[in-house]
């Protein structure tokens, strides 16, 4: 019960406070970023502030929302009575998120656009958490319950994966620049692996997380198929 409520409450702590989609307005988080840029930039839309920009922003913060949601609901169902129910102002710090989320934000203060897409194209981590999730599926009760909340999550964040791989071969990107994306995204995903870690209260032994950095284990297949099928889907809207 205790380690389902702590990786549970760390999730939403990602899920409210978190970056990478592309909609982090002056580094305030995925929810916070767009509400504030909203506010400040009300008049400007269609006059420097494009509608349709803004409305894919609108809908990311949506789609993070309902993540932080489902994650939050199934924290409260398997609480304990005495327990509060779930609210931000509980959250934790968690150094190991605190430090990933730096590191996106220099990497696109640094790198401007190329940061950028390295954020976007890590965002979601390849959905193996919700992977796992979604395996849950038919066993009943909460874990039904989490095998549902990761089925609409991996819907949503393979396509905010896909932001960072769509259009990049009409950018016209040469050896170095790719070289700069592919050793940004490293970088993310190197520290995404130790916070999960810390998520989940340290399952995996240091020499298991070092031998997953350095890749040293069967990776997960990439599903080409449906990235280009949702990439297709998008180029045709």
């Amino acid at each position: 019960m205790q380690s389902d409520m702590d990786w549970l409450r760390r999730q939403c702590i990602k899920e409210f406070n978190g970056t990478g989609a592309g909609v982090d307005y002056k580094n305030l988080g995925i929810l916070l970023g767009p509400a504030v840029q909203v506010q400040e930039q009300f008049d400007q839309i269609d006059r420097g502030l494009d509608r349709h920009d803004l409305l894919e922003t609108l809908d990311i913060m949506r789609d993070e929302f309902s993540h932080y949601v489902l994650f939050a609901d199934i924290y409260d169902h398997i609480r304990p009575d005495g327990v509060p129910a779930i609210n931000p102002s509980q959250f934790e710090d968690w150094s190991e998120e605190d430090a990933f989320r730096a590191t996106r934000h220099g990497h696109i203060a640094d790198h401007g656009a190329i940061g950028m897409r390295a954020s976007q194209f890590t965002e979601g981590g390849y959905c193996t958490l919700y992977r796992e999730g979604m395996a849950l599926k038919g066993r009943g009760g909460t874990e039904d319950m989490i095998a549902t909340a990761c089925t609409q999550v991996y819907e949503d964040e393979f396509g905010h994966m896909l932001t960072g791989m769509v259009g990049i071969d009409d950018e016209g990107l040469n050896d170095e620049e790719f070289g700069l994306l592919t050793k940004l995204v490293v970088e993310q995903l190197e520290q995404r692996i130790p916070g999960r870690n810390v998520q989940f209260n340290n399952p995996l032994s240091d020499d298991r997380v070092a031998a997953i950095i350095k890749g040293d284990i069967e990776p997960l297949a990439f599903d080409y198929a449906e990235a280009e099928r949702r990439i297709a889907a998008r180029k045709a809207a």
